[in-house]
């Protein structure tokens, strides 16, 4: 696989360039530490010299305190240099953890649906920050080192063009055969970090199931599995380390040869006359020296290929199609809206259809009962709606307008919905009522509160709204937590509400509450009622049943019940719930 640099820019460069101010002093200092790099040999081959020579000792001293106070610059510089190269990184790497979390979560659910939370997680966190711990010493190594390498390079030709001719030879060769082998992990190291996506998708499956897990005896399957995966991830990384053995010996074997033939022209050359003792010396500086830039940009090599797998990864996420697109941006009016689908087919999966040719109209104000078996299709008609997924043929209409005109955020902004599982985080109470929306005001957060019978909930809390709520909702009952998804409907106060059984898992009191609640929220407002329970409906004007993704009874609920040969008048004498199931 041959990553190139190109790459890397184009994965880094629209977080890097709003730092130029930072980049441009990283330049500034790059270049005062190489060059006072150069200049400490020649300050030591002026001392030795002049040593030889019976210089005076104030002669000597100068030398020495020049020597002194310029590795003492390099130093300053180089800690400022390497701070700065960390801060330009870790800058944007953090903006582009920021655009990778905003590609997933604007990426359709189908992505989602076959990628697990710990994968993701493992390409936004693990991949960025193995690009950031690279990043911020490439800067530094790679451009720092290839210019000490010319400058060094450039000194050796001034002094002797044979010189620099013979080690720019063996500078080019080691670069060149360090290159030809730097791809050989590549492959390798991409199916290692696969490998660990899928072992941190595992762990995350398993400790969200681990009560189903031990309950069902299942833990020993779950630790054989775990073990096969750290062993795949142990065989990769195996071969990938064979091959940078390689790259090592290549490297250090061209370097030897420098070494012995920087020795060896020396002692000749300083025999014959032709070169000072401090000459030979700063030769020999100046050989170690060029080790130093070849053997770090050979440890950087490393890197680059150890991280192109994750690079790779990175940029085929950023290119994933999305199948949702934004609407051109058409308004949705205020008040209870109209909801209609006109002959609807959709399938998760091509060839396997899950709702057909669909069509039902339900007017502003009104309340439709859905019911139907599990599988029939009854939360596709939400998602469908909120454009979660698009349909495959028809057309649906939110206030006479095509779901697809408007933008996601209108649309979403004006649809509500609430299910038996809500999902909390761990934020501050108003910020899981709000959606992390500052823009809503405590007032009128505290009035939906009140109106939600949540006063004496809201008095225990010791920080009101700045109260933390745990993570998952641990420190809610399943109550309050469904009280809460209430109160987020309310605060943004939407034209069709979606329930989704809502009141399913709760305790008769709190379901009474939930009741009133609900009365308060469908008052003016348009309402689809997904039920799995035949009492759920008795607040609906009309009832949507649906049997295999196709409409098996529509229309008004009274006269459906009352007519002897419907199924709902059949389901309400039988009074058999487990239709539904």
């Amino acid at each position: 696989m041959n990553v190139s640099l190109k790459s890397y820019w184009a994965l880094l460069s629209d977080h890097i360039k709003p730092q130029k101010a930072r980049f441009a002093l990283l330049a500034i200092l790059l270049l005062g530490n190489i060059g006072l790099q150069l200049i400490n040999p020649q300050i030591v081959r002026h001392f030795i010299d002049a040593a030889q020579s019976g210089a005076s000792v104030e002669n000597l001293l100068y030398a020495a305190l020049a020597f002194i106070a310029i590795a003492l610059t390099q130093q300053v510089i180089a800690v400022s240099a390497t701070y700065t190269g960390e801060n330009v990184a870790w800058t944007a790497t953090n903006t582009l953890r920021v655009a990778l979390l905003r590609r997933c979560l604007d990426l359709d659910m189908r992505f989602h649906n076959e990628k697990t939370p710990g994968e993701l997680i493992e390409r936004i966190d693990g991949d960025v920050s193995q690009i950031a711990a690279f990043f911020s010493r490439f800067v530094i190594i790679i451009l720092g080192n290839a210019l000490l390498l010319l400058g060094i390079l450039v000194v050796l030709a001034f002094e002797d063009w044979r010189l620099g001719l013979a080690f720019a030879f063996f500078s080019a060769l080691t670069l060149w055969a360090l290159n030809r082998v730097r791809d050989l992990a590549v492959p390798d190291q991409k199916a290692r970090r696969q490998a660990s996506a899928e072992l941190f998708g595992f762990i995350e499956e398993q400790l969200n199931g681990a009560e189903d897990i031990r309950s069902s005896g299942a833990v020993s399957f779950v630790l054989r599995e775990l073990s096969r995966l750290q062993t795949v991830i142990l065989r990769h990384a195996y071969r990938a380390s064979q091959k940078e053995w390689l790259m090592g010996l290549t490297g250090s074997s061209l370097l030897t040869l420098v070494n012995i033939t920087v020795m060896v022209a020396g002692y000749a050359l300083y025999r014959d006359g032709a070169m000072t003792i401090g000459t030979v010396y700063l030769l020999i500086s100046y050989a170690k020296l060029l080790a130093q830039p070849i053997w770090e940009l050979y440890h950087q090599i490393r890197e680059f290929q150890a991280i192109g797998a994750g690079v790779e990864r990175l940029r085929d996420l950023q290119r994933v199609p999305r199948e949702i697109e934004d609407g051109p941006g058409a308004d949705i009016a205020e008040g209870a809206l109209a909801l209609a689908f006109d002959a609807v087919d959709f399938a998760y999966v091509a060839d396997e259809p899950v709702l057909r040719d669909v069509s039902f109209r339900l007017e502003p104000g009104k309340a439709m009962g859905v019911l139907g078996r599990t599988g029939s299709g009854k939360t596709t008609l939400a998602r469908l709606v909120f454009r979660l997924y698009d349909p495959g043929a028809g057309a649906i209409r939110l206030g006479d307008v095509d779901v697809r005109a408007p933008t996601l955020e209108t649309l979403r902004r004006r649809v509500g919905m609430v299910t038996q599982d809500v999902q909390l985080f761990q934020a501050s109470v108003r910020d899981n009522l709000t959606f992390f929306d500052s823009t809503i005001p405590d007032a009128r957060i505290h009035a939906v509160i009140a109106d939600l019978e949540l006063s004496d909930w809201y008095a225990a809390l010791p920080d009101g709204l700045d109260t933390e709520i745990e993570a998952g909702g641990r420190s809610l009952s399943a109550g309050e937590a469904q009280l809460l998804a209430f109160a987020r409907v309310f605060l943004r106060d939407p034209g069709l509400v979606i329930l989704d059984e809502a009141s399913s898992r709760l305790d008769p009191a709190t379901e009474q509450r939930i009741e009133r609640a609900v009365d308060k929220l469908l008052r003016d407002r348009t309402a689809l009622i997904i039920a799995h329970r035949l009492g759920t409906i008795h607040r609906a004007d009309d009832v949507l049943i649906l049997e295999r993704g196709r409409i098996l009874e529509y229309g008004n609920r009274a006269q459906l019940a009352a007519a002897p040969d419907s199924h709902l008048h059949h389901l309400l004498q039988t009074g058999l719930e487990e239709v539904l199931a």
